[in-house]
């Protein structure tokens, strides 16, 4: 085994609050060590482009509590290709450096088993992204973070519904995954929540709040991006037209998600993470995922990390507890 002397750090894909507490204990971790620690910019396309910074304490003073990531973020199609991944392969080879922490979510660490694969190159990563769509871990870097937001500006919203006696239909993200739908509705007592794992359903909606409190002066429904009924606009017109004496909004909470401070337990879980993706290197671990199940860390493989949560891993127990407190 070759023995790992430098380390690359990118992170991909969409940031999530906590990217750059992983980057610190990446950093920190890795001179523990006694490794060298190089920043790639902007994810795989920084990586193919040879766009490198040395890192050492000083780059990592001061950022466990920003959000975003300084090391910037992209998506790149060229990394997509095997010629793409040649070049990166050559970059890395050419700066000297011996092994990769990758930061992201599933479209990350698709690329990363990929290359892992074709290059026999030791690859570790941190479960970056705010849906917590991975398999593997209880929770990614970003998700607590990113549901707290949702809350704090429901509740706000809440205030004004109150007031007016009106019925908030709130978008939240979730291209995929309805799971900062499904616990953000739970902690601000939204009266139905629309996710993409369970088919509620137009239907399903109506009966709901037709079967609901008549004398409530507020409602909130929360839908994720991606469920079947089309996003927030189109409920919101559907219940217009069932629903005439409503007063309906209609509220797209969008890229706030991502963005702010991150959480202290963001914080915590991006440091566990990103010491132990340096120690599974060091240890000669590759191709895996770090993750936490049950408080404990835990190294999932690339291939089965990405497998989306689907509707049959959404527990029953959390869609019962949605119908009963929606009374």
């Amino acid at each position: 085994m070759t023995k790992i002397k430098n380390i690359g750090v990118l992170t991909s894909g969409g940031d999530a609050p906590g990217m750059n507490a992983a980057i610190r204990a990446v950093v920190r971790a890795g001179i523990y060590y006694d490794l060298n620690v190089t920043g790639i910019l902007r994810g795989y396309e920084g990586l193919i482009h040879g766009d490198f910074i040395d890192m050492d304490r000083k780059s990592v003073a001061n950022i466990i509590q920003r959000g975003g990531t300084i090391l910037k973020t992209a998506r790149s199609d060229e990394f997509r290709t095997a010629e793409g991944r040649k070049k990166a392969f050559e970059q890395l080879k050419k700066h000297h450096i011996d092994a990769l922490v990758v930061i992201g979510g599933d479209g990350t660490f698709t690329g990363a088993n990929l290359f892992t694969n074709e290059y026999d190159f030791p690859v570790v990563g941190l479960p970056g992204t705010i849906d917590n769509d991975l398999v593997g871990t209880d929770f990614t870097i970003g998700y607590d973070t990113a549901i707290n937001t949702v809350v704090h500006a429901v509740d706000k919203i809440r205030d004004t519904a109150e007031s007016h006696d009106r019925l908030f239909i709130v978008e939240v993200m979730g291209r995929d995954s309805g799971l900062i739908a499904l616990r953000s509705g739970i902690g601000v007592g939204a009266e139905a929540i629309l996710i993409p794992e369970a088919n509620m359903g137009v239907e399903g909606l109506v009966t709901r709040l037709a079967s609901g409190r008549k004398d409530k002066s507020s409602k909130i429904v929360i839908v994720a991006e991606g469920d079947e009924v089309g996003g927030a606009f189109n409920v919101g017109e559907v219940l217009k037209e069932r629903f005439p004496a409503y007063d309906i909004r209609v509220s797209v909470l969008g890229h706030i998600q991502r963005g702010g401070k991150p959480s202290c337990m963001d914080r915590v879980l991006a440091s566990r993470f990103g010491v132990a993706a340096v120690e599974g290197l060091v240890n000669g671990r590759s191709g895996e995922m770090v993750g936490q199940v049950n408080r404990e860390i835990l190294f999932t493989p690339f291939d089965h990390a990405i497998k989306h949560i689907d509707a049959e891993e959404v527990s029953p127990a959390w869609l019962k507890l949605v119908e009963i407190l929606s009374l």
